[in-house]
């Protein structure tokens, strides 16, 4: 075995680069798929964003008409749209029109923009809502093989950071974009309308904005999706050594992990101070552009509205004018600039988009018939025909787990399931959950393919207790009444009786009530089993799947669950996974296995007469080793060093 040292998610990145190498245009397919439904509050919103970057050009043309009809009087005093009959005749009352229709729009503009907030941030706060749920109710369907070949971190990186990046997105460049196209639109199209040729050479440097955007935005986007991927690496390293703290200190590898973290660290950090550099180097070029076209317009205007027309240039240019034109040119630039940092988020925004949507296209959903039939009256009996089942490898090859399996269990049976470590026992019962789909053969629930039910009403149907005993934080009740909907305290505390924990849980501070910690780290191993126990037992499920239910436990407490599960297998078929062979001495049958054949099948005593592979195993159980033959010890150390290798 080798530890590493790299970041441990290369394998990982590159999965989830290939799936999102087939997704195209992600932010426009999220943006209208998620958001359809909430597009009258997008209208709504975009209104009022037009409405108030055209109220926005108003200010700068109303000093325009004061500086050239009221301060210099070059022209008489009028307004756009306004009759004459309408307008005051005195100074005074002019000016005090103008400061009125000033007052007036910032006003507006204030409301306006309040609308606008508001609109978009519902819209984006929603979207990212169900984006993140359906993304997280569509990694729920996928197989077990996906959370195998991926790690936690990467997957909450996507489920976190990288659905939060659309809101960002949404909420403040997305719709300053839209802004931006209004208020260059408006003050273009005013500029031509007052003087075209003036407006031509303050719109000289666009086409340069333009090119120097579009390089931009080629170099920057393989950059972003490193960023991202490198996110999701540094979250998996952290949550995986988090997870394992504990080892992490009993085995004094502070500065190992340290270094490892660093090292994860220091790949985000140079992913992201490379991404930093390219940025840091195109603002500058923008606004080197912009700062030219303002300094070319105040040049060629000021020159017209001293000596008159330049060159090829004709007509009169006034002095309010000129103003406006100043004006509305820096804020005509200063959009330009504000473009490409729009660009940059939508490049980051797009690159967390494919991996969601990478995660919810990803091929490896259980495929499950539309209308699958449901299970609706389920009286236990199991069948696996000839199953053969691979598991793939990292070299994308694949391992061969099962081979040709084929046995009945019949309803109300107890299936004992053994044989050394790696023979197939758990994958064997995956198949059963639908963790995972079997290569060939067929696993059958009362004569239905487990691939034609609702998956649903097959998992419904079936109760597991795992070998690593999983509590969700929060306290003991809620533990034991997971996914049994609505029960009473007295049917919680009768499956812990059954499960032989009601003694230990009365014992806790708060009882039922106390709060077990992350994982149930408040609680010994044995306990945790214990709880998991009852949480099966209170499901009351037809089919019970028991992987190693008693591994956690001592003998005394393994004879307390053994003497309460009687009545828990009673007219159920039973399924116990067991290398502690006592926990199934008296099942029914026992099926053993080895590598991923079914080799012996029978009662415990039957088993024993005819001295083989379970025979073997009970000697090594109860100590009998030097009757051991030669060559079941050789197998067990070469099954070993494979499984070591």
């Amino acid at each position: 075995m080798s530890w590493g040292h790299g970041r441990g998610g290369d394998e990982d990145d590159e999965s989830f680069d290939e799936f999102r190498e087939n997704v195209d245009h992600a932010m426009v397919r999220i943006l209208f798929g998620y958001g359809r439904s909430r597009l009258p509050l997008l209208i709504f919103g975009t209104l009022a964003s037009v409405v108030t970057r055209v109220l926005d050009l108003i200010p700068a043309f109303i000093l325009a008409v004061a500086i050239d009809s009221l301060f210099f009087d070059e022209r008489p005093f009028g307004l756009p749209l306004v009759p004459e009959a309408w307008l005051p005749t005195t100074p005074g009352e002019q000016f005090a029109l103008l400061l009125g229709i000033v007052f007036v729009v910032y006003t507006l503009e204030a409301a306006l923009n309040w609308v606008n907030s508001w609109a978009w941030n519902n819209f984006a706060q929603h979207l990212q809502h169900e984006v993140r749920v359906e993304t997280y109710d569509a990694m729920q369907g996928l197989e077990m093989e996906f959370f195998d070949n991926k790690q936690t971190g990467e997957i909450m990186s996507i489920l976190n950071n990288d659905v939060n990046q659309l809101e960002n997105f949404l909420t403040s460049n997305l719709n300053t974009g839209i802004n931006i196209v209004v208020m260059v639109g408006g003050i273009g199209l005013i500029m031509l309308l007052a003087n075209w040729q003036l407006a031509l050479v303050s719109m000289l440097t666009v086409p340069l904005l333009g090119v120097a955007s579009f390089l931009f935005v080629r170099i920057i986007q393989p950059k972003y999706y490193r960023v991202r991927a490198s996110v999701g690496a540094l979250n998996s390293r952290l949550e995986n050594n988090l997870g394992g703290i504990a080892v992490v200190k009993s085995y004094t590898t502070e500065e190992f992990e340290a270094g490892r973290v660093e090292e994860s660290s220091r790949e985000y950090f140079e992913a992201n101070w490379d991404a930093i550099t390219t940025r840091i180097r195109f603002w500058p070029t923008l606004q080197l552009l912009t700062g030219y076209g303002y300094l070319v317009t105040l040049a060629v205007g000021g020159w017209w509205v001293i000596n008159g027309a330049p060159g090829p240039f004709s007509g009169e240019l006034t002095a309010g004018y000129l103003v406006m034109f100043l004006t509305y040119t820096q804020r005509f630039m200063w959009p330009m600039r504000q473009f490409g940092e729009i660009l940059n988020s939508y490049q980051y925004a797009e690159a967390a988009a494919q991996r969601i949507l990478g995660l919810l296209e990803d091929p490896q959903t259980l495929a499950t018939p539309a209308g699958g039939e449901t299970l609706e009256r389920v009286e236990g009996r199991v069948a696996f025909e000839n199953v053969w089942f691979s598991y793939e490898s990292d070299d994308h090859g694949s391992e061969t787990v099962l081979r040709d399996v084929s046995f009945a269990a019949e309803p109300g049976e107890y299936v004992g399931l053994v044989g050394p470590t790696g023979a197939g026992k758990t994958t064997l019962v995956s198949l059963l959950l639908r963790f995972y789909d079997v290569d060939s053969g067929a696993v059958t629930v009362d004569g239905h393919d487990v691939r034609d039910l609702d998956l649903e009403s097959l998992r419904r149907s079936i109760g597991y207790v795992s070998q690593e005993p999983f509590l969700f934080y929060g306290s003991v009740r809620e533990n034991i009444a997971y996914g049994a909907g609505e029960v009473t305290d007295a049917a919680i505390a009768a499956a812990a009786r059954q499960a032989g924990a009601h003694e230990f849980v009365e014992e806790l501070p708060d009882g039922y009530e106390t709060m077990v910690g992350e994982r149930g780290v408040k609680l010994s191993g044995g306990q945790r089993q214990r709880i998991s126990i009852a949480r099966a037992i209170l499901r009351d499920p037809d089919i019970l799947i028991l992987d190693e239910a008693t591994s956690h436990v001592d003998n005394e407490t393994e004879a307390l669950i053994q003497r309460s599960l009687g009545d828990l297998i009673a007219n159920r078929t039973t399924f116990a996974i067991a290398h502690r062979l006592s926990t199934v001495r008296n099942a029914d049958r026992i099926l053993v296995l080895e590598d991923g054949e079914l080799v012996e099948s029978g009662t415990h005593d039957a088993l024993l007469e005819r001295d083989g592979l379970y025979a073997n195993l009970w000697r090594v159980q109860v100590g009998e080793v030097e009757e051991l033959p030669e060559a079941f010890l050789e197998r067990t150390v070469r099954g070993r060093s494979n499984a070591e290798d």
